[in-house]
């Protein structure tokens, strides 16, 4: 009897702590669309990326060059010459990898820009999202577009448009 008063006690006091919390939700998407900062960081991290690819696709159909004019010399050609020309081919391939790594791996150039262009917005936004939590008195912000499932949530709910008040932007006016 003692347990189970002990337990019904735990879950009413756990029960007033939940309800006295505060949540409210933003959106990161729309919020980042109004920052023109973002958006020019955005088209440069694109130019940069095609630029890249452009290049990276010229040495794969260079390397498929190099393979159809073996395979039609093939028959012509002797054991070290066959041999000479399937290792070039081959170290333009791990060449053609390599640098397909350096600009798009994990911590290649790209990340690097990436990082280096939207991480000091990003920490903007942080912080004007803390100052509207801090302003309202919530307890919790929830971000709609992160790995986080938000099934419903209230149009109340939503401080997207005060965090882009607190960046200095207009809200419904979205830069391109």
């Amino acid at each position: 009897m003692k347990r189970i008063l002990i337990i019904a006690l735990l879950l009413v006091f756990t029960g007033l702590e939940a309800s006295a919390q505060r949540f409210a939700y933003v959106d990161s998407d729309y919020i980042l669309k109004h920052i023109p900062e973002y958006n020019s960081s955005q088209k440069q991290l694109d130019a940069l990326s095609a630029q890249w690819q452009k290049e990276v696709d010229a040495k794969f159909i260079a390397i498929e060059g190099l393979f159809k004019a073996y395979q039609a010399d093939q028959v012509l050609l002797t054991e070290v010459m066959r041999k000479t020309r399937e290792n070039e081919i081959i170290e333009k391939e791990k060449e053609a990898k390599e640098f397909q790594r350096l600009k798009f791996g994990f911590e290649g150039e790209l990340f690097q820009v990436r990082t280096k262009l939207i991480k000091p917005i990003q920490d903007r936004v942080s912080k004007a999202v803390q100052a509207v939590a801090d302003a309202q008195q919530l307890d919790m912000i929830f971000d709609k577009n992160s790995e986080i499932t938000l099934l419903y949530a209230s149009p109340r709910l939503d401080k997207s448009n005060d965090v882009i008040t607190r960046l200095g932007y207009k809200p419904g006016t979205i830069n391109k």
